[in-house]
């Protein structure tokens, strides 16, 4: 790469849930920008994580994880993580190593496949440090099955095995052109945009069962009271009143360990001191309902 020549482009992270997408961009970027559970469905919308460098800027789109749908909300999500594949310059199937190709798997399959420029797919097999070198291989020829890739990257997105391998195959795949993001900006997302996703993070932490994709965040007030305070006031939307009383617990300790847990990781992202209160409201329905995913900033338009 010419030293006069500066280099970037876009690079979408697709999966189906929970195969480490938001791990990985984490990662690579050396700081925690994504909510991340052992929960699926963590993330709900896009977010960008931007590396820049002398030479380039490498622009990753953390997606949703692309699913079978049973709600509104579903849809606007893989409709969100589909519709990346045709603005991007390169895409980044990620897979769990330790599984063999699920029905979401061969959903993404069919999409990537409509895809004009294949060379452009690289498929990234996750947890190879939990799996045998013989499992990873047999892993690979089940996926090269379903959509035959080019170029395939045995990683892990926890301890960044095969990271950097992954890393120059995607830098050389980027046209030439000026950057598109300031070089201090390392995310798309507003402060209150990510203070709401962590919150949301440590629901899916502390919560059993399904009720976490039940309830959504809505950051009603985010003020900054000086350059080491900011205030948070969150509602947390839930479909059924019986979640009420398992959300904010006995005598309220579990509302008060899901702000605790929250505030310490929204600390760590502002460096300030974080004062979070949390309310709950019952909204029956809010998946379906398409007024308040577009407040919730989940909408087709997005």
């Amino acid at each position: 790469m010419d030293e006069k020549e500066f280099h970037s482009g876009f690079v979408s992270i697709i999966g189906r849930p929970n195969v480490g997408k938001s791990t990985l961009i984490n990662y690579l970027l050396g700081q925690k920008i994504a909510a991340v559970s052992p929960r699926p469905q963590t993330t709900r919308r896009l977010q960008l994580g931007i590396i820049t460098t002398e030479a380039y800027q490498l622009i990753f789109v953390d997606t949703p994880g692309i699913h079978k749908p049973l709600s509104k909300l579903g849809e606007v999500m893989n409709d969100s993580a589909l519709g990346t594949l045709q603005d991007v310059d390169c895409i980044a199937w990620m897979v769990d190593g330790t599984m063999l190709p699920t029905e979401e798997d061969r959903m993404i399959a069919k999409q990537l496949a409509k895809i004009r420029n294949q060379d452009q797919i690289l498929l990234l097999i996750n947890k190879c440090d939990q799996i045998s070198a013989e499992k990873a291989l047999s892993v690979k020829e089940k996926y090269q099955e379903l959509l035959s890739i080019r170029e395939t990257f045995f990683i892990s997105s926890k301890n960044g095995e095969g990271c950097d391998e992954m890393l120059q195959s995607i830098i050389r795949r980027l046209p030439e052109g000026p950057a598109f993001y300031d070089s201090d900006q390392i995310t798309d997302l507003y402060e209150r945009e990510i203070a709401s996703d962590l919150i949301r993070e440590s629901l899916l932490k502390n919560l059993d069962d399904e009720i976490p994709h039940a309830i959504a965040v809505r950051i009603d007030d985010y003020k900054d009271r000086s350059e080491i305070n900011s205030y948070i006031l969150a509602t947390l939307l839930l479909e059924r009143e019986a979640h009420k009383g398992i959300v904010i617990g006995k005598n309220g300790e579990m509302i008060k360990k899901i702000g605790l847990d929250a505030r310490r990781e929204i600390e760590k992202m502002t460096d300030r001191k974080i004062y979070l209160e949390l309310r709950v409201k019952v909204e029956k329905n809010w998946q379906n309902n398409p007024q308040i995913l577009k407040i919730l900033g989940y909408s087709k338009n997005e």
